[in-house]
């Protein structure tokens, strides 16, 4: 399997490494089954994380014809042109900027390249896997990709993600069939064994989780069996 997860300027630095780091080294649990790789709409390049500017190298270009599943981070930080971001309030927080102001600015430029194109080429393909993590979502949501779906996303993001017409869960993952979306940041971590146990089986995720030291939050929401009444 080849896993491929996407850089854009801007991205969420704990959005990419978690999932990356997991999945690796399932790969590697699993005899070299999976392999992961960071990658870019626009191929092998220096990408600027939104998280101090901290930059990851995509080593390829995404590609939906090859990959077996494709993960999509969110965004973080002030990334963006004069005018394109939220000016200073100065009666707000000390007259500092606040974070989430911004990554709305930032998603959107991401919508803005050839990414969403790539992005609608995967999910045509059923054998295609494409899971996202926290504001993963949003880009997906925003391109149009996601109207009826059911997904997650950060908590301070989910009207936006309701207000694009997709079946909102509060959950920390939330299994849609090809389509895996996990909600916070380090959601990246759940996401990530989470699709180990589905594609590799629940020793590699188990084998994983004991190298991490880290067990699983949250149960994965799927929409199969009754619906639970009022509690």
């Amino acid at each position: 399997m080849l896993a491929q997860i996407v850089l854009f300027d801007g991205f969420d630095l704990l959005d990419v490494l978690a999932p990356y780091e997991v999945l690796h080294a399932g790969g590697m649990a699993a005899g070299g089954m999976l392999r992961a790789e960071l990658v870019s709409a626009e191929g092998p390049r220096e990408v600027v994380s939104g998280v101090g500017g901290v930059p990851l190298r995509a080593t390829a270009a995404l590609d939906p014809a090859t990959a077996d599943l494709v993960v999509v981070p969110g965004a973080a930080g002030r990334v963006g042109e004069p005018g394109e971001v939220p000016d200073l309030d100065a009666d707000a927080d000390g007259g500092e900027w606040r974070e989430h102001e911004f990554i709305p600015v930032t998603l959107g430029r991401a919508v803005n390249t050839g990414l969403p194109g790539l992005l609608k080429a995967a999910m045509d393909r059923p054998e295609v896997t494409v899971a996202t993590v926290c504001g993963g979502s949003l880009v997906l949501a925003m391109a149009g990709l996601l109207e009826g779906r059911w997904a997650t996303t950060h908590h301070m993001g989910l009207d936006m993600l309701d207000a694009t017409g997709v079946n909102v869960v509060r959950a920390r993952v939330v299994d849609d069939g090809d389509l895996v979306t996990g909600a916070g940041v380090t959601s990246g971590l759940d996401l990530g064994l989470y699709l180990l146990e589905r594609e590799l089986g629940p020793q590699i995720a188990h084998a994983v989780e004991e190298l991490f030291a880290y067990e699983r939050r949250g149960t994965p929401w799927r929409h199969h069996g009754p619906s639970p009444i009022a509690l």
